[in-house]
């Protein structure tokens, strides 16, 4: 399988906003309801979102392709938590499901951590769903590790998670 990844250019909001819903559908329909799972998971609502981010240039978007097709998306800025201002943040990886396990999102982890170094950040963060446990095995492979800071979303609780770059 070949792998690329590129940075996310004009015209790849319908690909990031698909492999963010149905990653989504995957992985949350066992941690969200399916009243919240359906509403966050409008592709339409999801196209207007990466357009939105890629027309004002707003923070760091990634596309991993498998053999030419996408599969893994990921994007990055400086943290949105006040009390984090030195942080990067990585806002979002997400993969369609056919691939998981397949260490695609490490590549892709290694990738945007790598660039966050670039920019000057020594330090990350990220918030994952308290009982997203693969997830979270997941970014603790990476020595990401949490404090217990937690916070409300969509009806259930989110943990943040951090380390050095």
């Amino acid at each position: 399988m070949d792998c690329l990844i590129r940075k996310v250019q004009q015209g790849d909001e319908f690909d990031l906003a698909y492999i963010q819903t149905e990653s989504w559908k995957a992985a949350f329909k066992d941690i969200l309801s399916a009243e919240i799972l359906q509403m966050s998971t409008n592709l339409n609502r999801a196209t207007a979102m990466y357009k939105r981010l890629l027309d004002e240039n707003i923070g760091n978007g990634y596309i991993l392709e498998v053999d030419s097709h996408p599969h893994c998306i990921a994007w990055w800025d400086t943290a949105r938590d006040n009390d984090m201002p030195d942080y990067a943040e990585l806002i979002c990886i997400h993969s369609l499901q056919d691939n998981w396990r397949k260490g695609f999102g490490t590549q892709m982890m290694s990738r945007v951590m790598g660039d966050m170094r670039a920019a000057g950040y020594d330090k990350v963060m990220l918030w994952v769903f308290a009982n997203n446990i693969r997830a979270r095995k997941f970014y603790e492979s990476f020595g990401f590790f949490t404090h217990g800071k937690v916070k409300p979303c969509l009806e259930t609780e989110e943990i943040c998670y951090e380390r050095k770059l």
